[in-house]
C-alpha cells in the first residue's frame, strides 16, 4: 500500500511525462540539436495538481427556485452570465481558475524517461578485425610462465594436494608453480559511425523535414546509448548529393529532380574514406518520400549493394504525412527487393506520417537490428 506522498510523487511524475511527449516536438527545434543536446535545459509547463476534497458550491452556479408561473425545463435565473452579455465584459471573476507552473528540465533527463518507456534492446556491436582492437584476456594456468604473472593462490592449492599424497613432501616444488595465461582475443568495436542521408527536393516540406528530423534525433540517441563514441555525417540530396554541417542540414531546400544513387554513393565515400568499418559500427538512416527517378532505379540499387556489406544497419524511413499507409513507393520497391536477396539483410524500412509513427519505426529498427545480429 502506497503512502499519500508516493500517490502524489507517482501522479505527479505520470503528468510531468505527458506534458513532456505532448512538447517534445519542441525540444528539437535547434538547428544544432543532434550533436549539441547535451547540457541543455528546457521549460515545460505542467498543470497543478490538487488534493480531493470538499468545498461548497458556488452560490452563482445555482439555478434557484421559486413561485409562480412556469413550464419544464424553463430556466429561472441563468446560472452563470452568458458569453456576449454586456455585464460579463470588462468584469473580474471570483471563479477558481486552473494552475501551471513550469519545470526546468535537462534534455538527458527528458531523453532517458522516453527512453525507458519504449524499452529497447541493445544494439549488438560487431566484432572489430583490426589487430590493435584485441585485448588480452586471463585464460587457464601453465607451469612456466613470467613471474609477475604468478598465481600464488592456484600455487598453493598445487603445494597442498601434493603434500597430502606424499610421505615426506618438501614445501615447494617447480611443479607446484601455477601462471596466468594470457590469451589474445578480439574484442567488440566500441566507436560508431552514423550518417544522416535526407531528400531535399521540392515535395519534401516543413511536415516531413520536422518528423525526419525527430527521428534522427531519437535514433542518434540511441546509438550513444551503446556507445562511448559516436561520429557523425549528414548528407542531402535532390538530382545531386552534398555533405552539410548539422545547422545547415535541415535548412537546406532543393527544386531538382530525386536522384537517391548520388547520396548512396556519397555514404560510400564518407563511410570507407573518414570510417575504417573494421574499427566503426556504421549505421545509415535514410529520410524520403519514396519518390526516385525511375532511370536511377538500377543505380540506387548498385549503390546499396555496394554500401551495405559494411553497415550494422540501414534504417529507411520514408515521411508521408499527407498519404498516410501509401502504397509502396520507387524508394521501397527498391530496399524490399535487396531485403529479400540474402537472409538477416541489415536493412529496415518504415512509413511515418505522424509523431506516433517516429516511436514505432524506432522500435522496429532496434529490435530488427537486435535480432539480425544475433542471427548472422
Amino acid at each position: 500500500m502506497f503512502s499519500r506522498g508516493a500517490r502524489d510523487w507517482l501522479r505527479h511524475n505520470e503528468k510531468v511525462r505527458e506534458a513532456v511527449k505532448q512538447r517534445v516536438r519542441e525540444f528539437i527545434t535547434a538547428p544544432d540539436v543532434l550533436t549539441r543536446a547535451g547540457g541543455r535545459t528546457v521549460l515545460v509547463p505542467v498543470r497543478l495538481l490538487e488534493h480531493a476534497r470538499f468545498r461548497l458550491r458556488d452560490p452563482e452556479t445555482e439555478s434557484g427556485a421559486g413561485q409562480g408561473a412556469g413550464e419544464p425545463g424553463q430556466v429561472v435565473r441563468p446560472s452563470q452570465p452568458q458569453p456576449g452579455e454586456d455585464e460579463s465584459e470588462g468584469r473580474g471573476g471570483t471563479g477558481e481558475g486552473e494552475v501551471n507552473f513550469v519545470l526546468e528540465l535537462k534534455i538527458d533527463d527528458i531523453l532517458d524517461w522516453l527512453w525507458d518507456e519504449m524499452k529497447l534492446p541493445e544494439l549488438k556491436p560487431k566484432q572489430s578485425s583490426a589487430a590493435e582492437d584485441a585485448e588480452l584476456v586471463r585464460e587457464g594456468w601453465d607451469r612456466r610462465g613470467a613471474r609477475s604473472r604468478l598465481d600464488r593462490r592456484r600455487t598453493v592449492k598445487e603445494a597442498v594436494k601434493r603434500r597430502a599424497i606424499q610421505e615426506h613432501p618438501v614445501p615447494f616444488t617447480d611443479d607446484d608453480l601455477r601462471f596466468r595465461q594470457l590469451v589474445r582475443r578480439q574484442k567488440p568495436a566500441t566507436n560508431a559511425a552514423v550518417i544522416f542521408a535526407l531528400d531535399v527536393s521540392g515535395s519534401m516540406g516543413e511536415t516531413e523535414r520536422q518528423l525526419a528530423k525527430m527521428f534522427f534525433f531519437f535514433a542518434l540517441q540511441g546509438i550513444r546509448r551503446q556507445y562511448p563514441k559516436v561520429e557523425t555525417a549528414f548528407l542531402a540530396h535532390t538530382a545531386n548529393a552534398w555533405e552539410f554541417s548539422e545547422e545547415e542540414f535541415f535548412q537546406t531546400s532543393g527544386t531538382g529532380g530525386t536522384v537517391a544513387s548520388t547520396v548512396f554513393n556519397l555514404g560510400f565515400e564518407v563511410l570507407h574514406g573518414r570510417y575504417d568499418p573494421a574499427r566503426y559500427n556504421a549505421y545509415v538512416f535514410y529520410a524520403s518520400d519514396g519518390e526516385n527517378a525511375a532511370e536511377d532505379r538500377e543505380h540506387a540499387a548498385t549503390a546499396l549493394r555496394k554500401l551495405t556489406p559494411a553497415l550494422n544497419y540501414l534504417g529507411y524511413v520514408e515521411i508521408r504525412p499527407s498519404h498516410g499507409a501509401a502504397s509502396a513507393t520507387e524508394m521501397s520497391r527498391i530496399l524490399t527487393e535487396l531485403e529479400l536477396e540474402h537472409d538477416h539483410s541489415p536493412i529496415g524500412i518504415a512509413q511515418i506520417a505522424s509523431q506516433e509513427d517516429v516511436w514505432v519505426a524506432l522500435r522496429r529498427f532496434f529490435q530488427q537490428q537486435t535480432g539480425q545480429a544475433e542471427a548472422a
